[in-house]
Order: structure tokens, then C-alpha cells, then sequence
């Protein structure tokens, strides 16, 4: 049996101004974010037949009792 060996890879994105535009438009930030990796990363994930990973927020700090 053949071993099929598959290379991962993480993508980190920092926006710039990204507090202030959430502050201003949250709905819309976070719209234009989403469509802006539609159009530019999901066609080069599809081309390199890559899992598509998921969107998420900006972390934030645990909760504390």
C-alpha cells in the first residue's frame, strides 16, 4: 500500500485598522472580510485542493471566575 504524504500550511492575516473598523461596522467588516477571501484565498485553497479553513475572530482573552 502507497502512503499519501500531504503538506499543511497555517495562514495568519493581520488587518490593518481592523479595532477601529469593527468599532465603526462590525456586520460590515466582517462581510467584507469574508468576501475578500471568497474572491482571493478560497480559488488558490480549490486550485491546491486544500481543505477550506474557517473564518475566525479575533481572539479573545479567557474567562476568568
Amino acid at each position: 500500500m502507497t502512503a499519501i504524504r500531504r503538506l499543511a500550511a497555517i495562514l495568519a492575516a493581520d488587518v490593518a485598522g481592523y479595532s477601529r473598523l469593527m468599532e465603526a461596522d462590525e456586520e460590515g467588516t466582517l462581510e467584507r472580510l469574508k468576501a475578500l477571501r471568497r474572491e482571493l484565498l478560497d480559488p488558490k485553497i480549490a486550485e491546491h485542493r486544500g481543505p477550506s479553513p474557517g473564518l475566525t475572530r479575533r481572539p479573545s482573552p479567557p474567562a476568568t471566575a
